[in-house]
């Protein structure tokens, strides 16, 4: 062959807006090989003939098809190959699409927790209605300083999980009714995890029903939580109301989104109901 039908790996590059090192990738895999590697410099050659071959390994990457299956397409290239392999790449493309659909979700719940917490008016209660809301939740004693205190009990909810499970800003713990009552805020009765509705969660899990809810938010974490309880068991008994559940206590910006202690926002719900 002549030289004059050869092109250089650059020159290959440029043509199809390629990377050198992507081609050399394919060489390595066997995906495309050079026509021609000169054995005293190592320089790869294409020829003409193996554009085709290239434009379609383009075009099926731009349909994000792995390497693997291209590579078996190149080998047995026909109709019915091709036809299979799209149908099976739009498929994955659906699915994917799902995945992406999901994280959104996520990303627009933790964005929407984020503004909520940052635009708090802080050490004031309110009475409003919350809707229902799922939880995984473990019965356990903690006496939280910060987040990384409840780490164990977060993994101990996680068991049955394929994966780990990474929860910002949804991991709580809980007063129950009777020592809300007693006045006995330490130590916590149990540990939650706040589920939003696309969270994929295998493990046992119960749903907290539409209730009203005394709450008030202030700058700190858990340590800093017992004279706000004290603060909202007063302010429910001279304004009528009686403790109807346990509390739910989350700090909603800690150290998983920020290393300033100062930043941080908890808030505590406690269920009531009028006497």
């Amino acid at each position: 062959m002549k030289n004059s039908e050869l092109f250089q790996i650059g020159e290959v590059s440029r043509l199809f807006h390629i990377s050198v090192s992507i081609l050399r990738h394919y060489d390595r895999i066997g995906l495309l090989k050079p026509e021609y590697t000169d054995p005293d410099t190592g320089y790869r050659y294409y020829s003409t003939r193996q554009f085709e071959c290239l434009n379609t390994i383009r075009y099926l990457r731009a349909l994000d098809m792995p390497l693997e299956q291209i590579s078996t397409f190149l080998r047995n290239r026909n109709p019915d190959t091709i036809h299979d392999l799209l149908l099976k790449q739009k498929e994955e493309v659906r699915r994917r699409r799902q995945e992406l659909l999901l994280i959104e979700r996520k990303i627009d719940n933790r964005l929407s927790q984020i503004d909520d917490a940052l635009s708090s008016r802080l050490e004031e209660i309110t009475v409003s209605r919350y809707p229902k809301r799922r939880i995984a939740s473990i019965r356990k004693q903690v006496s939280p300083k910060n987040y990384l205190d409840l780490e164990q009990s977060i993994r101990q909810l996680e068991q049955s999980e394929e994966t780990s499970v990474t929860f910002l800003g949804k991991v709580g713990v809980g007063i129950f009714r009777e020592n809300l009552i007693s006045r006995r805020f330490h130590p916590y009765d149990l540990v939650f995890i706040l589920l939003d509705e696309e969270d994929r969660f295998r493990g046992d899990t119960s749903v907290l029903p539409e209730t009203d809810c005394a709450s008030l938010r202030f700058q700190g974490g858990h340590e800093k939580a017992v004279h706000y309880y004290e603060q909202l068991l007063t302010y429910i008994e001279t304004h009528g109301f009686k403790v109807s559940g346990f509390s739910r206590e989350i700090t909603m910006i800690d150290y998983g989104l920020t290393s300033d202690t100062s930043k941080f926002v908890t808030e505590i719900q406690i269920p009531v109901e009028c006497r």
